[in-house]
């Protein structure tokens, strides 16, 4: 089996999401572009490639779900139903250390264990496989960028400078591995307060911008900062999933973004 085969084989479209540094909230970004992508009637998978830090469980309210085998041996993932005809088929490192599991590896064993999740998984037949991968451009990333060879990536930041700056090293990392930039997500972008409605530059968002235009890479949506996606998350149930929140609309509109680039090849 070549690996172009493999590559059909697990998942039409394959995108990582990923940051120049942590805390910018990538793994956020991640789930919830998986599941929206789900609610669009998509066969999605989800695979948390943090392997010293997985979060993926906590965030979909699945922690200390057991991996199985099937039949022929491969590992099954973590099913959620998201809708009647609709679910998200999620691995992580969590499932097999738990939620305060320590995992303390060098690059070529993180390398083996990306691959056993690559290969020894039983995904089905996927069109969409989201990669969560850790903040950085190394390890990982190389690693999901051989195996898999993606067909775009999503980098997240946030509007301040120095966030910029390693998105900047992070949509780099991607272009020398030959992985299309889908765009850029900014996170915390603004603030409203709730008092007076009147819109608070948290980070210069003028900067921002600038800094995105000089990457010469679109930007794929601005989330706002809502302390509802913090408690979303906590509490397992993402922000996706209540549709009324303007927050929830802006993942929203960055799938449709994504499924008209993969699919169709053309943007807005």
């Amino acid at each position: 089996m070549t690996l172009e085969t493999r590559e059909n084989e697990l998942a039409r479209h394959r995108i990582m999401v990923m940051s120049g540094k942590g805390g910018v909230g990538k793994t956020t970004v991640a789930v919830n572009l998986a599941l929206s992508l789900a609610t669009y009637g998509k066969n999605v998978g989800l695979l948390d490639a943090d392997i010293t830090g997985p979060n993926v469980p906590k965030m979909l309210g699945i922690e200390g779900q057991p991996l199985v085998s099937g039949l022929d041996g491969k590992v099954e993932p973590v099913q959620i139903v998201v809708g009647p005809d609709q679910g998200l088929s999620v691995i992580s490192m969590a499932f097999l250390v738990g939620e305060d599991g320590s995992v303390a590896w060098r690059g070529p064993m993180k390398m083996a264990m990306l691959k056993q999740f690559v290969e020894r998984v039983d995904w089905g037949d996927l069109d969409y496989l989201i990669v969560d991968l850790p903040p950085g451009t190394s390890d990982e990333p190389i690693s999901i960028a051989q195996l898999l060879h993606p067909t775009g990536a999503v980098v997240v930041t946030t509007p301040h400078d120095l966030s910029m700056m390693d998105a900047a090293r992070a949509v780099e990392m991607s272009r020398l591995m030959e992985v299309p930039v889908l765009g850029i997500v900014e996170n915390r972008s603004g603030f409203v307060c709730p008092e007076c409605g009147r819109p608070i530059d948290l980070f210069s968002a003028a900067g921002g911008d600038k800094r995105v235009q000089s990457m010469g890479v679109p930007v794929l949506g601005k989330v706002e900062v809502d302390p509802d996606i913090v408690r979303a998350g906590d509490r397992g149930r993402p922000i996706i999933l209540n549709s009324r929140k303007k927050t929830a609309q802006a993942f929203e509109e960055m799938v449709r973004r994504i499924i008209q680039k993969c699919e169709t090849g053309r943007e807005d």
